[in-house]
């Protein structure tokens, strides 16, 4: 049975035809194909993304799939050799899952090679308020590559939760620390922007809600950005001037602004979209991104499917596209390839026109539909889950359902478009003397590391993986790597710090 708009986004919160977008075309020689199908042990529900690992593999994280079917931790390679890494509830103390549960967001790889990344559930504090059947705040993690766990620190250690609860995913910063959001909990109960360290030493930097009405916005779903200017960047859905959500700065010295408020859809016409999604970041300072609703291709009492947005640094808001009820929303949000073009993953529509599509937008908005899903095709349907970009240039996405038919469990794929391959650095910032983890393929008798020209010092840790420093002399921009068979370049460019 097809899935509708709303139950994805419930599950959010809790954790080429005559189908056309807006003016686009069918874009041709795309190849798009089924990796792996998840069977509850290997994943159930994946609406995160996928990340690469220093082995050249892919790791995600899935709702409700694992041994336990509390959320796993997976793992898959190119070839579609898919296996579980770790099955959270692995160590229950009675009701409660202490080691986590139910892991919506992917975790970031660490610059020490390892992966941190946060459960919306579980934790040691499961059943200490608010009843012996909560499932519990959350927690912070750090796993290895061969799966071994640690617990860093556990959502709701006190009554209220004034740290927050249900974290949102994490990103490195560039001074080492992961930086998140949480859903709920906080100083008015409306979420937080948080910092923690590697040893897992918790701040609070932010909490939502800590003006009238909240004014600055409430319940974030996505973890922010850093962005080449060193402050962080991100959105909340809903709160805000007109409850529709906001796109938020916050600097490093912890001072918050809001830089747009969104329409709110259900108080006449909303060309400029409600309900913002996740953004990201070009070279130049642009964030684009989505929502979930509004724009101009309301349908009926439909509120819309939302649309591609744009603001500069300058803060100019500007609607790229709109997306077509046929579309679906891109619920995920955006990512830029190295091709400098936006690509989304949308979901199916709830009048059963299909099973959602791939788009790819370039930046002045010339949109274009790259793939269109089955309703219970095989390569699965409604992908939720934002785009990855892997080190062969190929993307890689999942959908929530599917793979099986209608009944299963969701998919992994893969859409072969063209792009060139690539580096990517982990982390994507840093000061001068930082050491960086370099990932591609072919790395094997590299000859060159440079950050924006400098020569780097750097060791060839394997065929998939380089070490590096930040050489001094260096400034904000392409990280390039001469290998055996041609020069690398980094998507997206290297950010160098103070």
């Amino acid at each position: 049975m097809k899935r509708s708009k709303a139950l994805l986004t419930l599950g959010f919160a809790l954790a080429c035809a005559a189908i056309t977008f807006g003016l686009g075309v069918c874009a041709q020689a795309q190849t798009v194909t089924n990796l792996a199908n998840f069977d509850r042990e290997t994943g159930d529900a994946p609406f995160g993304s996928v990340i690469q690992a220093t082995n050249g593999r892919f790791y995600g994280a899935t709702f409700a799939g694992g041994f336990y079917r509390q959320g796993n931790i997976f793992e898959v390679t190119s070839g579609g050799e898919l296996r579980d890494v770790y099955s959270f509830c692995a160590k229950p103390v009675g009701d409660e899952c202490t080691d986590g549960a139910s892991s919506i967001w992917a975790p970031v790889l660490a610059s020490d090679g390892n992966l941190y990344g946060v459960t919306t559930a579980g934790g040691s504090n499961a059943g200490d308020y608010n009843g012996d059947d909560d499932p519990g705040s959350g927690t912070i993690y750090k796993l290895t590559l061969g799966g071994k766990l640690t617990t860093l620190y556990t959502f709701c250690p006190t009554t209220p939760c004034i740290d927050g609860q249900g974290p949102t995913g994490l990103i490195q910063g560039s001074d080492g620390n992961f930086y998140g959001t949480t859903t709920t909990g906080g100083k008015f109960k409306e979420g937080v922007i948080f910092k923690v360290t590697p040893e897992g030493a918790y701040t609070e930097l932010y909490s939502f809600c800590s003006l009238a009405s909240c004014a600055d916005g409430e319940r974030p779903v996505f973890p922010p950005l850093q962005g080449i200017d060193g402050n962080f960047y991100g959105t909340v859905g809903t709160g805000g001037a007109t409850g529709a959500g906001v796109v938020y700065k916050l600097t490093a010295s912890g001072t918050y602004t809001v830089l747009y408020n969104f329409c709110s859809y259900g108080n006449g016409p909303c060309p400029g979209g409600s309900g913002p999604t996740n953004i990201v970041q070009d070279a130049n300072g642009n964030l684009f991104g989505t929502t979930e609703f509004g724009g101009t291709s309301e349908r009926g009492e439909d509120a819309g499917e939302g649309i591609v947005f744009e603001i500069t640094p300058t803060n100019q808001y500007i609607v790229l596209q709109n997306f077509d009820f046929r579309h679906g929303s891109a619920l995920g949000g955006l990512m830029i390839a190295n091709d400098g073009n936006l690509y989304a993953a949308t979901i199916g529509d709830e009048f059963g026109t299909n099973g959602g599509t791939i788009v790819e937008i370039t930046p002045a908005g010339v949109a274009t539909t790259v793939y269109t899903f089955g309703e219970c095709g095989s390569t699965g349907y409604n992908p939720v889950s934002t785009l990855f970009q892997g080190t062969d240039g190929t993307l890689y996405g999942m959908t929530v359902y599917g793979g099986d038919g209608c009944g299963g469990y969701g998919t992994i794929y893969s859409v072969s478009n063209g792009l060139s391959p690539l580096v990517e650095t982990s982390p994507v910032a840093g000061k001068v003397g930082q050491s960086v983890i370099i990932l591609g393929n072919g790395l094997t008798g590299s000859s060159s590391v440079t950050f924006n020209g400098v020569e780097a010092n750097f060791t060839v840790k394997s065929d998939t993986y380089i070490q590096a420093t930040v050489p001094a002399g260096a400034g904000t921009g392409v990280v390039s790597v001469v290998t055996p068979s041609g020069t690398l370049k980094s998507n997206p460019q290297f950010v160098v710090t103070k």
